[in-house]
């Protein structure tokens, strides 16, 4: 029997048996009018986590390690509360395979306690004797949320995770551990040895159901320096990047790319800035003859590239699948505008899906109770889509 028959006939049968749980067995019974009592679970029927296989390549189908963050701000909130949200759990109800979640940080701050929901969750408490002062965030913090992330990436590099969603750090934290890194896209990059990776942003619209896609092509960089960074070489490999994550992480082969200009009215011909007609234009029409199924719109006026976006948001009707903004907050300020509960952040070029919530630490309410946790469920929903649509899955939404 090959592997995949066998990790079928293992999900299949987890599948299966998790449906006997008793909070699912009763709320199937509710809805008949019958009662539950009788039915008291065998201690022979595996929960869906008695029922992890232990070696690496028969794992669960879908495994997610969930990092706190910097443990001083809302990251642990965001989590726990994510994982105990109805529609959530609904929502994977509805998927064809099990997920199971791996919570990697420290049980500190009080949203350590996930016993009250009906998910397979298991706990990696790496015990960094960390002290936390909820909106204060320190050296000391930052270590730890430095320690959350590398636990994951191990994992995930052992074949342990599937994909990693990883809450808020703070940069100033990690500085001040003595840690260079700008972001935790940096390390995954170096851990990975990946040559490739990019700062993709994704938003599935309430309105619509249209799908935003914003890959940008510098990122944490003073904007001084964005000039200087970009050259035809990056703008390619940029391109290349988005190319390759559309097919592998959104399953398309084809569609319209629309890329930024840098200057304002994107040069309006050379007079507000030169970098349009002498390398951007050139560079995309290279790059458009050596990849004839995607058509690239470009370089557009940076305050008219949004419009056909916002439109689609809330109306529906044809768009680019897909955007590329030359540096960070070309990027970043339409996302937020138009999706701030609902972006993630996708880190594409990896050996493995990493996605987290489109927002920072939160320092001035952590510890308040009141951080709305709907950027990281759609954080783990695009985890398990990007993991589904790598692996050939499927699920019940379309990317």
């Amino acid at each position: 029997m090959s592997i995949k028959s066998y990790e079928f006939l293992i999900f299949a049968a987890t599948r299966a048996l998790e449906d006997f749980r008793p909070s699912r067995l009763q709320r199937r019974m509710d809805g008949i009018g019958l009662d539950f009592a009788p039915f008291s679970r065998s201690p022979m029927v595996p929960a869906l986590s008695d029922f992890a296989p232990r070696s690496a390549p028969f794992t669960i189908p879908f495994t997610i390690a969930l990092t706190f963050g910097d443990p001083a701000g809302i990251g642990p909130e965001v989590v726990a509360k994510a994982l105990t949200d109805q529609t959530l759990r609904n929502w994977l109800r509805m998927q064809p395979w099990p997920v199971r979640f791996v919570v990697v940080g420290d049980r500190v701050g009080g949203w350590d306690d996930l016993a009250d929901t009906d998910l397979a969750i298991v706990w990696q408490d790496l015990a960094t004797n960390v002290t936390v002062c909820p909106g204060i965030g320190n050296a000391q913090t930052g270590e730890a949320s430095f320690q959350y992330l590398q636990a994951a990436i191990a994992g995930a590099l052992r074949g342990d995770y599937g994909a990693i969603v990883t809450a808020p750090i703070a940069k100033h934290g990690w500085q001040a551990a003595g840690h260079t890194y700008p972001g935790q896209t940096e390390v995954l990059a170096a851990r990975t040895q990946s040559d490739r990776p990019g700062m993709l942003f994704a938003a599935r619209s309430p309105h619509s159901g249209w799908v935003l896609r914003v890959l940008l092509a510098t990122v944490h960089i003073p904007l001084s320096q964005v000039p200087l960074v970009l050259t035809p070489a990056l703008l390619t490999t940029k391109l290349d990047t988005l190319r390759d994550s559309l097919r592998r992480d959104f399953g398309l082969a084809g569609g319209t790319l629309a890329v930024a200009g840098l200057n304002p009215h994107a040069g309006e011909g050379g007079y507000l800035g030169t970098e349009e007609e002498t390398w951007l234009k050139p560079t995309l029409a290279v790059w458009q003859a050596a990849n004839p199924d995607w058509r690239v719109w470009g370089p557009v006026p940076p305050d008219a590239l949004w419009v056909g976006a916002a439109r689609a948001w809330y109306h529906g009707g044809e768009a680019p699948i897909a955007y590329l903004a030359l540096y960070h907050d070309q990027g970043l300020i339409p996302v937020k505008m138009l999706a701030f509960d609902r972006a993630v952040n996708v880190t594409v070029g990896l050996p493995f899906v990493r996605t987290s919530p489109d927002h920072g630490t939160a320092f001035d309410i952590a510890g308040q109770g009141i951080a709305d946790p709907s950027s990281m469920i759609a954080a783990i929903q695009w985890a398990i889509e990007l993991t589904a649509q790598r692996r050939g899955a499927g699920s019940r939404t379309n990317l």
